[in-house]
This record gives C-alpha cells, structure tokens and sequence, in this order.
C-alpha cells in the first residue's frame, strides 16, 4: 500500500444511491489506509463525523452540488449546516452559467457566501467544472477563486461528462498563487494518473477507486 499517496486522495462517495452499509465500508477504508478526507453528500456528514472521531481522516461534503445554481444564500446555509454537522471541508459548485455570462461579481460573491461561512473553520475548495469551460474562462475562474480567499480549486464533479485533465491541472496550478492548492477529480481511477496529476501540480486527487490507487504497483515515481 502507498501511505503517501494515500494521503493525497479525498475517498469520495457521491452516488444518489449511497446506501449507510456503503457509507460504513467508505469510513473504514478511510480509516484503514489513512486517506486525506472523506467526501461524501451533506446527509452523510453526521454520519462520518460521529464515526471519524480521533482519527485524522477529514469529513468533506460538497455545496450546492453538482450544478452550482442554487442561491449563495441556499449555498451559505448548506456551508454553515454542514459545519455544525461536523465537516471540515467543504467542496463549492461556482454558479457555472455566470462566468460563462461574465458576471464576475456575482460569481465572486457567491464564493464568498461559502468562504466567508467557513470563516476559517473549514478549508475551502471551488470546483470549477473545467469540462464546460473554455481555457480563458476556467483561468478565470481560479483567479476569482483565489481572490474570494478559497483554499482551493478544483476541476470536476464528476457529473457533467468530464474529468480531470493534466492539461487542465497544470493551467490550474499557473493561475492560482502558490499557496493555494489544486485538487485533480473526476475519472482517476488508477495509480498512474493519480501521480500524473500530482505531478502536473495537484495537491489534492478526488476519487473513489481509492483503494485499488494506493495498492496498485506502477514502478516508482517522486511526487
């Protein structure tokens, strides 16, 4: 097993169908192989954070997910629920068909209604849906992402036909500063891919076929 490359992966479960005997053996393989976080449904956050208690697994959920066209106010109270409910991290939905309309005002705002929310109290991570974005736009929106004061960007919810890219990581990871971290989600499914996104700049790698990532052998690599 990679214990390292462990550390870099949020074990995520983010199906409808999400059953509690699935989200038990989710809680478990986090625990077991050490796994950065747990990124799971806001019904789901009770739920791992009473099962997650001294342990250094994170619980993350997801806000206004997948579409990002709820209200900031709606996006707001999701943020502070899930905070109460016990999670650490929460991964945003940026209202997509603003930016793409050149609201960039607006789309700062709602940002905000999460980040200002978190208050320092959970890292956050705008997913920016880079499948649907053009180069000039996904730029954009890591720019507005870092001036909202986000911990993060992130590619893909997985939900709307595409994943993550190197292409797209490594433009990512030159329009934020270097302080703030890139999480690569969405279609990796084995070893080689996780550290070819961590090596094109992720910090952070989404998936739910973590467990065959870090026990799979794919000679060596430095990351």
């Amino acid at each position: 097993m990679d214990q390292e490359l462990a550390a870099y992966i949020d074990h995520t479960q983010l199906k409808p169908e999400t059953s509690k005997f699935t989200m038990r053996n989710i809680i478990q393989e986090a625990r077991d192989y050490g796994f950065a976080s747990v990124c799971v449904n806001p019904y789901w956050v009770t739920f791992c954070h009473e099962n997650l208690k001294n342990t250094d697994v994170k619980v993350c959920t997801v806000i206004g997910f997948p579409l990002g066209a709820t209200s900031s106010a709606t996006k707001a109270f999701e943020t502070r629920q899930a905070l109460d409910n016990g999670a650490s991290e929460v991964d945003m939905v940026l209202n997509i068909g603003e930016l793409k309309a050149s609201n960039e005002s607006l789309v700062k705002k709602d940002m905000e209604a999460v980040i200002e929310t978190a208050d320092g109290m959970a890292l956050t991570k705008v997913i920016i849906e880079t499948s649907l974005l053009t180069d000039e736009e996904k730029i954009r929106a890591c720019q507005l992402a870092n001036a909202a004061g986000a911990d993060f960007v992130k590619t893909s919810t997985g939900f709307s036909g595409g994943g993550a890219t190197v292409d797209d990581v490594q433009l990512m990871r030159r329009s934020v500063s270097d302080d703030m971290g890139v999480k690569a989600s969405g279609g990796i499914r084995d070893r080689k891919t996780a550290l070819t996104m961590i090596e094109a700049g992720a910090t952070r790698i989404g998936a739910s076929a973590s467990v065959s990532i870090v026990h799979e052998k794919n000679g060596s690599s430095s990351y």
